[in-house]
């Protein structure tokens, strides 16, 4: 079994920069498919970034440009630099694993770390 867990959130104004990590313990795979989620009270899970084994990258239209993600195989570590934050990306934000990329449900998932962006 593998466990996620997030850090690096935190209260941030407008226009700043943050940078999250998620660290994989336990059972890990290079093949896992990685990905970066955030939700807000009362909405639904959003997809912001996802990676796949061979690098190869995806993003939600709403952070392409300002967030990227990327990972360290050598220390289990998942990463999302985050720049150029606004209000709207206040969210409790949530690392995932699957085995694959094309699968639709994640295996597994963190606990959050939480970003506030002040205007």
């Amino acid at each position: 079994i593998m466990q996620l867990t997030e850090s690096g959130g935190g209260s941030v104004q407008a226009g700043g920069s943050l940078r999250l990590s998620c660290e994989a313990s336990g059972y890990t795979k290079s093949s896992y498919c990685l990905g970066w989620y955030r939700q807000t009270p009362g909405r639904e899970r959003e997809g912001v970034a996802s990676i796949d084994s061979d690098g190869s990258t995806t993003y939600a239209d709403s952070v392409k440009g300002r967030f990227t993600i990327s990972k360290d195989k050598y220390k289990n570590t998942l990463y999302l630099q985050m720049n150029s934050l606004k209000p709207e990306d206040t969210a409790m934000y949530y690392c995932a694993a699957k085995d694959l990329c094309w699968y639709p449900a994640w295996n597994y998932w963190g606990q959050g770390t939480q970003v506030t962006v002040s205007s």
